[in-house]
């Protein structure tokens, strides 16, 4: 009854909320909307007008994988410069709002192109995690350039992993190495494989001892994918929160206690027998 108590609401046109902010509490809010098809202005105008309304309700939101184009692979077309128009209206919105925002979108570093996830505070500090594994199946390796390195960022007392969408698939990856309370996995994944997305999901958090967030965009993309969303939270015993919402499009406000996970930690250590390895 704890972790249902603190769930705060399903946001769809209207926002209801049971304001219980507690010591060590995250509010954080998924973004599980549908995405309009290779267009950046409208997609940014959809999210800001429901970021907007999450003002002092929440202190975390979590945007779909590519939030601003969907999972195209027309990318050396839709990427933009870290200095470009998404990022600067990415911080500007959180500086306003107080709210941290993160997401994936299609990046130009350089001459190559990430699909990256940034991690945006209200004080700007911007980081970034470039998307490890690739899904070759769905033409992702080319033209994107793989990421080789981790991303840990530490806000509000939680420390928090970046993980984008395939990256579920592969656990060693995502081993929580006594460095990790919250695991975020944005993505798009399509709706035939939807059982597959919740049973990581729990897998990730039950097997790492950590909070799981997994945000999933809904609707049909251009290429006549549909996705259902199944966002959803998950705690450290492979509960939910609440019951995921399949295919609304909408916000989903949860509060999660660091307390709570640390305590449960302490009476059942399994990360003391963890084995010791290293990722090439």
């Amino acid at each position: 009854m704890e972790n249902i108590r603190r769930n705060l609401s399903l946001v769809t046109d209207s926002i209801k909320s049971i304001h219980m902010k507690t010591k060590n509490g995250l509010r954080i809010a998924l973004a599980q909307v549908d995405l309009v098809w290779e267009n950046p202005e409208q997609n940014r105008l959809n999210l800001e007008r429901g970021i907007a309304n999450l003002k002092s309700l929440c202190d975390l939101v979590i945007l779909p994988e590519t939030f601003t184009t969907g999972f195209s692979t027309s990318a050396y077309d839709l990427a933009e410069p870290m200095d470009g128009l998404t990022i600067k209206w990415l911080i500007n919105l959180s500086a306003t709002t107080q709210i941290a925002i993160c997401g994936s979108l299609i990046i130009k570093d350089g001459d190559q192109v990430f699909n990256r996830f940034v991690f945006v505070q209200p004080n700007g500090q911007i980081v970034f995690y470039d998307k490890r594994h690739l899904f070759s199946i769905g033409g992702e390796a080319h033209p994107f350039k793989q990421g080789n390195k981790k991303l840990i960022v530490t806000y509000l007392g939680w420390r928090i992993a970046l993980y984008i969408c395939y990256d579920l698939r592969f656990p060693v990856w995502c081993r929580n190495v006594n460095d990790t309370d919250l695991m975020i996995f944005t993505a798009n994944w399509p709706a035939s494989r939807s059982e597959v997305w919740n049973i990581l999901l729990k897998a990730r958090a039950i097997e790492n001892q950590v909070v799981v967030a997994g945000v999933n965009r809904v609707g049909t993309d251009g290429n006549g994918i549909f996705y259902s969303g199944n966002s959803q939270v998950i705690n450290m015993k492979g509960e939910n929160f609440v019951p995921f919402f399949s295919s609304e499009n909408g916000w989903l406000i949860y509060e999660v206690s660091l307390n709570e996970l640390q305590i449960f930690r302490k009476k059942f250590p399994v990360a003391k027998d963890a084995d010791n390895f290293t990722i090439n």
